[in-house]
């Protein structure tokens, strides 16, 4: 057992943990924060994603005791006092989800993703990988989601929802 300090949501969390537990395990477990789905397994579906001091990543594959004094925030963390962050919203105005197992981790990996193209991370379509900006058009917006599966086939809800919240919010 390792004690283990990770800041969730805001919260600070102590406890002594296996060390092979992971870090989706010791939010759901642990926790209680159930948000993110245990979907695959095996870090190939993306319903775990949660963001880890701004970075998305799948928390199935992730060790809890690697994120000790790290800041991890889930689904749970997006909303503020109440209200719904942006995204959140737009998913239900642009229908981004039909049975809502996939949302979680599309809505943190969306989140992680827009800070990416931010930094001027290239993925595997950006047209200049020199450039510093990288331009969200919708082809960019679905090769860097690529990693989230939705079962039901809302992809189109949940491009133009993504598309909606940071697209249009650069743009202006």
């Amino acid at each position: 057992m390792t004690e283990t300090r990770i800041t969730i949501n805001g919260s600070e969390v102590t406890t002594a943990l296996d060390e092979r537990t992971s870090l989706l395990d010791f939010l759901r477990d642990h926790v209680g924060l159930t948000g993110s789905k245990k979907g695959c397994n095996q870090g190939a579906c993306g319903a775990c994603t949660v963001l880890v001091d701004g970075e998305r990543i799948n928390s199935c594959l992730a060790l809890a005791v690697q994120y000790d004094g790290r800041s991890i925030t889930t689904v749970e963390g997006l909303e503020r006092d109440g209200e719904l962050h942006r995204l959140q919203a737009a998913f239900i105005e642009h229908d981004g989800f039909q049975c809502g197992y996939c949302t979680p981790g599309q809505l943190c990996s969306a989140i992680g993703m827009a800070g990416e193209a931010e930094r001027g991370v290239p993925s595997n379509v950006t047209a200049d990988i020199g450039e510093r900006v990288v331009t969200l058009d919708r082809n960019e917006l679905r090769e860097r989601m690529s990693g989230n599966l939705c079962r039901c086939g809302a992809y189109n809800g949940i491009i133009d929802a993504i598309e909606e919240t940071f697209v249009t919010a650069v743009a202006r």
